[in-house]
């Protein structure tokens, strides 16, 4: 189960319960940090914690303070550090003494039953919809007079724009930016300058479940499967041969499907902006489908088998579909060279090269990387203050 999943399953368990609940989430990273901004947990008053916001460290000291920190019903934000020990922090500062050479902002805010929470709302939209969202956090402010820590502003999936900001000249300025920000589809934040001072706010984008199509319901399709339900992956499972396709074979997928070789209604719906493989072992079915994807617009087409083999599918396909932009995503061999030749290992190449895709990366190994492995802002010189994240 991904974050998104676990984090709203444990914000019903807490309704349900009718108990109170504390949403930490990272607004602020400075240096190195584990997660980022955005990475959430939720602390339920008679429970477990659910998420993370580190790599370990400092989720028993979030548990802990979670409630004493949210008692006035108010959002606070404490600052963690995980570089040297230092005994000249401020008292609002907790130093873990890691070496990390990082500084972790944490906002903790209270969920009461029954009550309204934009946080839970926004996510839940984002997941039963499938497509993304934005919320403007406010994460400092000069004056709490004019502008208090946790208002915002939200740019729901269906383009909705909700608001708990009182300034509405601020509240107009981070919706025009949440707008920036989802066609950037990347985070940022921004200090706004207003009547009361100094404003930061984190831009947060909230991307949908990533999703997967997976053309072949053989036995090396099992391992993919797993590998990407670990990482919250939307799956399905194609295959024109009945036995092959069938529910019993793929338990971690959201939907198996037996489908004839003809033209499907919904498959530029289905692939758009997914992960894509095509795994069948059966040329005849191959090229078929290769064929169906490369009409939509995904955004990664893995075509597994040796590049001769894909050579001649390609070949064989119409005229037209061979100048398909769609092209320019499809990857043959698929996987990056791990080695290996297992189903597992073949998976794990596999869903590597389209982690690496989805992140802009190119999947080297870290040690040869000479920029940070989280890429730093940057200033956009469209929007001058508006920084991007990662």
């Amino acid at each position: 189960m991904n974050d998104l999943s676990s984090l709203l399953d444990a914000l019903d368990r807490a309704q349900a319960e009718q108990q109170e609940a504390v949403i930490a989430t990272v607004v602020k990273v400075e240096g190195s940090a584990y997660r980022r901004p955005g990475a959430r947990m939720v602390i339920a008053q008679l429970g477990d914690a659910t998420g993370t916001v580190s790599g370990g460290c400092l989720e028993s000291d979030v548990s802990k303070k979670a409630w004493w920190l949210t008692a006035s019903g108010k959002p606070s934000i404490r600052t963690y550090s995980t570089g040297e020990d230092d005994d000249e922090l401020e008292e609002a500062e907790l130093s873990f003494g890691l070496g990390c050479n990082g500084t972790v902002h944490i906002l903790f805010e209270r969920v009461y039953p029954k009550a309204a929470s934009l946080v839970g709302d926004l996510l839940r939209d984002v997941k039963n919809s499938g497509r993304p969202a934005a919320l403007a956090t406010v994460i400092g402010s000069a004056s709490e007079r004019h502008t208090a820590i946790g208002e915002r502003v939200a740019l729901t999936p269906s383009a909705e724009t909700k608001v708990l900001v009182r300034e509405r000249w601020l509240a107009q300025a981070m919706a025009d930016d949440l707008q920036a920000v989802l066609e950037a589809r990347r985070s940022a934040t921004r200090t706004y300058d207003g009547p009361g001072g100094e404003v930061e706010v984190l831009l947060e984008y909230i991307p949908a479940p990533r999703r997967m199509v997976i053309f072949g319901a053989g036995h090396d399709a099992a391992p993919l499967v797993s590998m990407a339900r670990l990482q919250g992956w939307h799956i399905t499972v194609i295959d024109a041969r009945a036995h092959f396709a069938r529910a019993q074979r793929f338990p971690d997928a959201d939907r198996v499907l037996a489908a004839p070789l003809e033209t499907m209604p919904d498959m530029a719906a289905m692939v758009a902006d997914a992960a894509v493989v095509v795994m069948t072992h059966s040329l005849t079915q191959d090229r078929h489908w290769l064929g169906q994807v490369l009409q939509g617009a995904p955004r990664y087409i893995g075509q597994l088998g040796p590049r001769s083999r894909t050579e001649r599918l390609l070949d064989e396909l119409p005229a037209p579909l061979r100048e398909s932009p769609a092209l320019a995503c499809l990857h043959y061999p698929v996987g990056l060279d791990l080695g290996g030749d297992t189903p597992d290992s073949v998976a794990l190449s596999m869903l590597s090269e389209i982690n690496a895709v989805f992140n802009g990366r190119n999947g080297g190994m870290l040690k040869h990387r000479e920029a940070s492995i989280h890429a730093v802002d940057v200033k956009l010189e469209q929007e001058p203050g508006l920084r991007m994240i990662g």
